[in-house]
C-alpha cells in the first residue's frame, strides 16, 4: 500500500504544480457540451498521470475523465480526474484540484486530492484515517441542519434536464445556515472530510469526481450514501455526504422534494 500511496501523492503534486504554473496563461478551450469544457491543461495533466501509472503499474486498469482508459481485467483500477474544476481554472478562479483514487476489486482503498493553489494535500487509505498535509482530520460536530454550511453543484445539462438540482437547492437553502457552490465536487468532499463543510450533495457525478472524496469523508468519520440513504456506488443517482450528524435531516429534505422540477 505504501508504494501506491507515495506514488499517488507524488504525481498528484506534480500534476498540481503543472496546473498552477499554467494557471495565469491563456487556455485553449474546447466545448464538450453547451457549458461543459475541457482545456489543454486537463489533457496534459491527464497524460502525465496516465503515463506514470502505465510505467509504474503496467498491468493496472485506468479510468480517467478525458480518455478511454484501459480495461485489462486487473483487480486494481486507478480513477483519475486530472483537473476537477475546469470551468474555475479556465476563468482564473483558484478553486480546483487533482483527484486520484485506487480501487481494488471494486473497493476504494486509496484517495488523494491535491489543491495546488492552497498547497493542501488530502489523503486517505482504507481503515487508515484521513489526513490533510500529514495531520489527521475529521468531520465537523455540527448537529443541526439549520446550523450547517453545505456545498453542492449543478449538472452540465442544467439547461435541458429538469432533474438538475435546482429544486433540491431551493428547499435546502431555506433549512441551512448557508450553501456554497464552489465548482469542484472533489474539493467539496475533501472539505466535508476536513470539517469545513458539514454536508454535500450533487447529482450526475462520475466515478473520478467522487472516488477519492468518498473515501476521505468515510475515513474522517462521515457518512456517504445515495439520496435515499442506501449505500453509495458509482451507479447511484446522486451522492449525499455529511458529518453523519445531519445526514438524516439532509436526506429528509431531499426525499420530501419532488425529484423533478416541474417549472422547467
Amino acid at each position: 500500500m505504501m508504494s501506491y500511496r507515495e506514488f499517488a501523492i507524488s504525481f498528484a503534486r506534480k500534476a498540481g504544480l503543472f496546473l498552477k504554473n499554467r494557471f495565469t496563461e491563456k487556455h485553449e478551450i474546447v466545448y464538450k457540451g453547451e457549458i461543459d469544457i475541457v482545456t489543454e491543461a486537463d489533457r496534459m495533466s491527464e497524460e502525465m498521470l496516465v503515463s506514470a501509472i502505465q510505467k509504474k503499474f503496467p498491468h493496472h486498469d485506468i479510468l480517467a475523465e478525458e480518455s478511454l482508459g484501459t480495461n485489462k481485467g486487473s483487480e486494481y483500477r486507478w480513477l483519475i480526474d486530472p483537473l476537477d474544476g475546469t470551468t474555475n481554472y479556465a476563468h482564473g478562479f483558484p478553486f480546483f484540484c487533482v483527484s486520484i483514487a485506487l480501487e481494488k476489486e471494486g473497493e476504494i482503498i486509496l484517495g488523494v486530492i491535491y489543491d495546488p493553489m492552497a498547497d493542501e494535500l488530502y489523503e486517505a487509505t482504507s481503515e487508515g484515517g484521513a489526513f490533510l498535509n500529514g495531520k489527521k482530520i475529521s468531520v465537523s460536530n455540527t448537529e443541526e441542519l439549520s446550523r450547517g454550511l453545505l456545498a453542492t453543484g449543478f449538472p452540465y445539462d442544467i439547461r435541458t434536464n429538469p432533474d438538475n438540482n435546482i429544486n433540491y437547492f431551493n428547499e435546502m437553502v431555506l433549512k441551512t445556515q448557508a450553501i456554497r457552490r464552489a465548482g469542484s465536487a472533489a474539493l467539496d468532499l475533501a472539505y466535508v472530510a476536513a470539517g469545513r463543510f458539514d454536508g454535500f450533495w450533487e447529482l450526475q457525478l462520475s466515478p473520478w469526481d467522487t472516488a477519492a472524496g468518498w473515501l476521505l469523508v468515510t475515513e474522517a468519520g462521515g457518512c456517504v450514501t445515495d439520496f435515499d440513504g442506501s449505500n453509495y456506488s458509482f451507479h447511484s443517482r446522486g451522492i449525499l455526504a455529511s458529518n453523519g450528524k445531519i445526514h438524516d435531516a439532509m436526506k429528509d429534505v431531499i426525499e420530501k422534494t419532488d425529484p423533478l422540477d416541474k417549472r422547467l
